[in-house]
């Protein structure tokens, strides 16, 4: 079994549980771990996989609690750090078909410092490059560049998620789109929202944005549809990947469930280049993940509604 290290945000979610989708007028809030590493990381190991996070936390009661989170998740926090700021915070509101809309309140995630010593371990695993706030400047986009670079030296299978905020990017969307190109191009695995895969690559339709993304260089895609499942890209061949039906009472954290649950079953393979050159494979990874990411709707919070090994595999 590979080791999936996970890096970018850990932070605290508090969801509004009332006055549905106005977080101005909300008054009570109930607090959950998040940070979409963070939440890939706990998908990975609550299957049985092996993670490890990567990000930065404050010295706070908030960040204490999140690694508390992460270690009963089984997650590896060796290479968590903590900073002096305080922990990252998003405020977040739910409407009444589950969908979001939140606000960061950005702290110590942003001061990550680069680790030279990380590189070794990067031989013959999984570096999943999956976080909302990386690219927005500070220590943390640093260190997650040059872990990327570290990632191309190794003999290491690389993921990409963009997880774009479009309160996070404002007008920059453009920045964002120059910044993502790198990580798209070098990447094997690129896992997109459908809003992400038309903002990167300027089509519409699901299939459209897929062939651009390859041309960029992406050699494994997968665009997330919602209730409609998962198209699923190679070079070679497309494949929508209808998912099941379930009642929908939170989408937070529902991509880093389906990435987390496809990650793992990449992991459990001997050789990760076996995925470029069976589709059929692909496909069921896929449906399974489809099953992961929908499961994780079903609670509220991302991480404590995240499926185990049994729910996804044997039922």
């Amino acid at each position: 079994m590979k080791r999936v290290f996970c890096i970018g945000e850990l932070l605290i979610d508090f969801i509004a549980k009332t006055e549905k989708n106005n977080l101005g007028k909300a008054k009570d809030f109930s607090r959950n771990p998040g940070g979409a590493p963070a939440n890939v990381a706990c998908a990975i190991s609550k299957l049985g996989g092996l993670s490890k996070f990567i990000g930065s936390v404050g010295k706070d009661s908030f960040g204490s609690y999140l690694l508390e989170v992460l270690k009963d998740n089984n997650v590896d926090v060796t290479l968590a750090q903590r900073s002096d700021a305080f922990t990252t915070l998003a405020f977040v509101s739910l409407d009444e078909k589950g969908e979001r809309d939140f606000v960061f309140s950005r702290g110590a995630d942003e001061k990550l410092k680069y680790d030279s010593c990380i590189k070794k371990e990067f031989n013959n695993n999984i570096v999943h490059f999956g976080a909302a706030t990386a690219l927005l400047g500070g220590k943390l986009e640093d260190a997650y560049n040059r872990y990327f670079f570290d990632a191309l030296t190794q003999n290491t299978f690389r993921s990409f998620d963009p997880n774009f905020r479009s309160d996070l990017w404002n007008n920059q969307t453009d920045v964002f789109i120059k910044k993502c190109l790198p990580f798209i191009q070098k990447s094997h695995l690129c896992k997109f929202s459908l809003e992400e895969a038309q903002l990167l690559s300027g089509e519409t339709n699901p299939i459209d944005c897929s062939c651009v993304l390859h041309e960029i260089g992406a050699e494994v895609i997968v665009i997330t549809l919602g209730k409609k499942g998962t198209l699923l890209s190679t070079k070679k061949k497309q494949q929508t990947i209808p998912t099941i039906e379930v009642n929908t009472v939170d989408t937070t954290g529902a991509g880093d469930a389906f990435i987390g649950c496809l990650l793992y079953q990449i992991a459990s393979l001997n050789s990760t280049s076996t995925i470029m050159e069976d589709f059929s494979l692909l496909t069921e990874m896929v449906k399974k993940a489809n099953k992961a990411g929908a499961y994780s709707t079903t609670g509220y919070g991302a991480i404590s509604s995240l499926p185990n090994h049994n729910a996804v595999f044997n039922s």
